[in-house]
């Protein structure tokens, strides 16, 4: 089942100028190796509907995840949430 690692404090403005609130998950994968997968959803501030990332990590462990979602940049966001606008991934 997700969890949600982190929320992030800064918004995200896509290139429409639309701002998202980003949120860092993870799930255990279902592989029988106890890696975790993580992605990022988007959450419109008006309301919309959310979209998210395809996976954009995995490791070993949970811990390891959010050690992964805690040195994501606002940079990195920026270029997730224009990847996930491009694939049209709504949650």
């Amino acid at each position: 089942m997700p969890i949600v690692l982190l929320e992030y404090q800064a918004r995200v403005r896509a290139a429409d100028g639309q701002l998202y609130r980003a949120r860092a998950y993870a799930d255990e994968a279902r592989d029988g190796t106890a890696r975790w997968r993580g992605w990022i959803e988007f959450l419109p501030v008006d309301g919309r509907p959310a979209i998210r990332t395809g996976r954009e990590t995995t490791q070993p462990n949970r811990l390891c995840a959010e050690y992964w979602s805690e040195g994501l940049s606002p940079l990195y966001l920026e270029g997730a949430l224009r990847r996930a606008v491009g694939a049209g991934l709504l949650r």
